[in-house]
């Protein structure tokens, strides 16, 4: 079911989704049906979705947001390939991933396909400021990426270097996005900059909440297995409030429960997350961040994409998958 903020470009939404399929052409029939289960496998697409209204919300008129949210969408789901290899993961959005119905060798090289895809497509745009965007991020996602996985398993990450992760890792691609469609539309340097840091606040304020669902969701609302983060030994924020707020014998238990991996005390490490404020940290920095990116676009001109983009933030905080 679509929201409501995609009501305003819902007429470039469905041009965006049919270039999706046009642009997902291949001469190999693997490539043709691995695509075809991620299409049908859906999401929100949130990513394009902000390309198509910053652009509009700076008075965009061309054609070429629809391109470049397609561009985004492929790079989206290329890394989430790639992640779910890395991660082991066997589902995403309530289905088997790719890797588990075709085993990881297909699930990267069709991720290399969508990769190479969205930049064909970002040079057919021929924009080389978004250009330089899109390869700025793509580079630093990758760091994220591998920050992270340096990560796994060390109950000593503090705060901040978890937050450059996610920066890195996940708000990075909403930063590209709202910042490659201002740019798109040849927006004054004060709107760019405002919905440049508006990606970035939006994609803080996302990663955290899919943090702290991780500890408090159910699997049928999140498509994907509570406790995934625990499990492939990501130390995230409501763990290292637990660890820092719990007593001795509360942060010793999280301790091993990040260094052994595995779910098999997850009732008992959701619990401790829980009474030692883990979650609730957690859910206040998101809305800290909610609060920054609405900040963000104060001085946007009033529109019906503004008045998308404001619902889409509450969205963002408020879901509960």
């Amino acid at each position: 079911m679509q929201h409501d903020f995609f009501q305003s470009v819902v007429d470039d939404f469905a041009e965006v989704d049919e270039l999706i399929r046009e642009s997902l052409s291949s001469r190999i029939p693997l490539v043709e049906k691995i695509a075809g289960y991620l299409i049908e496998a859906g999401g929100k697409r949130l990513r394009p979705l902000l390309v198509l209204l910053c652009a509009r919300a700076c008075g965009y008129e061309g054609r070429d947001h629809i391109k470049l949210a397609v561009v985004i969408e492929f790079l989206h789901t290329a890394m989430l390939l790639h992640d779910d290899v890395v991660d082991a993961s066997d589902l995403r959005r309530g289905r088997k991933t790719v890797n588990a119905a075709w085993g990881n060798p297909a699930s990267v090289l069709v991720g290399d396909f969508l990769h190479s895809r969205a930049f064909e497509m970002m040079v057919e745009i021929g924009n080389l400021r978004v250009m330089e965007i899109l390869s700025h991020a793509t580079n630093t996602i990758a760091e994220g990426e591998v920050q992270q996985l340096a990560n796994v398993r060390n109950p000593d990450l503090t705060e901040q270097s978890y937050l450059q992760v996610i920066s890195r890792k996940t708000a990075m691609l909403f930063q590209a996005a709202s910042h490659s469609g201002a740019v798109l539309a040849g927006a004054d340097k004060a709107t760019e900059s405002a919905l440049k840091d508006f990606g970035l606040h939006l994609g803080l304020a996302f990663q955290l909440i899919d943090d702290l669902l991780d500890y408090e969701g159910n699997a049928m609302d999140l498509g994907k297995n509570v406790g995934d983060d625990l499990a492939e030994g990501k130390v995230t924020l409501p763990l290292i409030i637990a660890m820092r707020n719990g007593n001795k014998d509360q942060a010793g238990f999280i301790r091993q429960a990040i260094m052994a991996g595995g779910v098999e005390n997850l009732s008992s490490v959701i619990n401790t997350v829980k009474d030692t404020g883990g979650l609730a940290y957690t859910e206040t920095c998101a809305t800290k961040e909610k609060d920054e990116a609405l900040g963000c676009i104060d001085g946007v001109a009033s529109s019906i994409y503004r008045n998308s983009m404001e619902d889409l933030v509450e969205f963002v905080v408020d879901r509960s998958n």
